[in-house]
């Protein structure tokens, strides 16, 4: 996400006399009693190597470039209180699991590295810190803790909560005097009016493989029905489900996607995050798919007059299905196996026990605290997501229960399908022959 920041933030964490935390750079040491204060939660035998003066250089690698800036000034500030620790943090998106499992087979290991929550704890156990019994794991709230766990142990932790659903210009609603669309016949008609009034109704970040993940999570629910979620993913997996024996997935996906192509951006396989959140900024797109609460604070600095609307996801003409997905996607691991373990430990607990940290949450990246007892930030997505789950429940989180590895090779495909190379069943075969290569290899 937010490419335009990754070839900065790379170069920074490839040359070493620009890496952020670097002792050189250091405004202001704290004192020594403060330096006590921020890690006094942490057990008395794993403070020793961050609290002395000795140099320690923490190995970051983690998706969401989205919160680059954010966790810049993250890491900036934890500097000045422990300037000698050194943080080399790098980040991507894209190619993220094909670049972490290629530092993992070289024995490379970052510090600190990402995954998906819920499935992917379990690919990455080997290489993971339980933190059950560290500070930041009594701080997780306890539905984010739900998507890190493997058994009763907890090996991952989030920069977020999230809601999933699709971010609109309630302007251009209110101008045309539509209401937001429950269903896919009133999308349908929708786009027509919102087309003909001169606006473009879609933008679709289709560049961007994990675009697609977040926009079928919703389809998967509603195929899913009464039934979990899960067991359905898990029937795919083991080759025993097909997508032409759901309608939702097999029809009612397919037209949502041929619905935005031909509502949508002139070049949707050139269109990425930055050009979704520039197109919503710029007052004359509609709506946005693939995206959530994280694009609002980008969104409104470019144009921070915009009317932002949220609901979810019209997914056939049943309207009790159009419902948001809500939770915690994301899982930052720490190496078991890290040699600076106890200073990874002291960081990642400051990050969620400090009070610069639980605020760094709201007041610096814009996102629903996964902390207990953190404020939310005042942004329209997360009012307006509170008020759907409260008024009509969730939807599961459905791409913790695959692993990126899958979504990737997923998005490619409907990549594929997009420009027009493939056409819908062939799209089907192969989505249901990654679920088994990719998912039933790692079970």
């Amino acid at each position: 996400m937010k490419k335009k920041l990754l070839s900065i933030v790379l170069c920074i964490a490839m040359v070493s006399t620009m890496l952020i935390g670097c002792g050189s750079t250091a405004t202001e040491e704290a004192p020594a009693e403060d330096a006590a204060e921020v890690v006094e939660e942490a057990p008395a035998e794993e403070t020793t190597e961050t609290a002395d003066a000795e140099p320690v250089e923490i190995n970051m690698f983690i998706a969401s470039p989205e919160y680059a800036d954010a966790i810049n000034q993250l890491i900036a500030e934890y500097q000045t209180q422990f300037p000698n620790v050194t943080i080399n943090y790098e980040t991507t998106q894209n190619d993220y699991p094909t670049l972490l499992k290629a530092k993992l087979n070289a024995g490379e290991c970052p510090d600190i590295f990402s995954s998906t929550s819920g499935k992917e704890i379990q690919t990455y156990l080997e290489y993971s810190y339980n933190i059950g019994s560290e500070p930041i794991s009594e701080s997780m709230s306890d539905a984010v803790k739900a998507t890190m766990m493997s058994g009763e142990e907890v090996h991952g932790f989030a920069i977020k909560g999230n809601y999933f659903g699709v971010v609109y210009n309630k302007g251009i609603f209110e101008e045309l005097g539509i209401e937001y669309p429950q269903t896919m016949s009133d999308l349908e008609a929708a786009c027509e009016k919102i087309s003909a009034a001169g606006y473009t109704p879609f933008t679709t970040g289709f560049a961007e493989w994990w675009v697609y993940k977040h926009v079928f999570q919703h389809f998967l629910d509603a195929a899913a029905g009464e039934g979990d979620v899960s067991e359905l993913v898990s029937a795919f997996i083991n080759g025993e489900a097909k997508m032409k024996d759901y309608p939702e997935l097999y029809d009612d996906f397919f037209r949502f996607i041929d619905l935005t192509v031909k509502y949508g951006d002139a070049k949707p396989l050139e269109t990425d995050l930055a050009a979704e959140e520039a197109a919503l900024a710029s007052g004359k797109v509609a709506m946005v798919c693939g995206q959530g609460a994280w694009i609002e604070a980008d969104v409104l600095k470019i144009n921070p007059d915009l009317k932002i609307g949220f609901d979810g996801y019209p997914v056939n003409d049943n309207a009790d299905v159009c419902k948001v997905i809500s939770g915690s996607d994301q899982a930052l691991r720490v190496s078991k196996d890290s040699k600076v373990l106890t200073a990874t430990l002291d960081f990642v607990n400051w990050w969620y026990t400090s009070d610069y940290g639980k605020a760094w949450f709201k007041d610096t990246a814009g996102v629903i605290p996964p902390v207990k007892e953190a404020a939310a930030p005042d942004f329209e997505i997360i009012k307006q997501g509170d008020a759907h789950v409260a008024a009509e429940g969730a939807g599961a989180l459905a791409v913790t229960y695959s692993t990126d590895s899958f979504h990737q090779a997923f998005g490619e495909t409907m990549q594929s399908y997009v420009a027009g190379t493939i056409d819908k069943d062939e799209t089907c075969a192969q989505i249901e022959q990654k679920w088994v290569e990719l998912e039933g290899a790692a079970q």
